[in-house]
């Protein structure tokens, strides 16, 4: 999910595309968000681990 945020992120940058732009740091951060959380131990979603 950070990766799809992150390649998103760059070609709304680059084409001048500001929806991709705004998804793509909604995705950047909802990736984290859940990627931090997964590795502190809590449980999202009823799973351990958010892959």
């Amino acid at each position: 999910m950070i990766i799809l945020g992150v390649i998103l992120l760059i070609i709304g940058l680059l084409v001048g595309v500001s929806l991709l732009t705004t998804v793509g740091g909604i995705l950047v951060v909802v990736g984290a968000l859940l990627w931090i959380l997964g590795a502190t131990g809590r449980k999202i979603g009823g799973r351990k681990h958010y892959f």
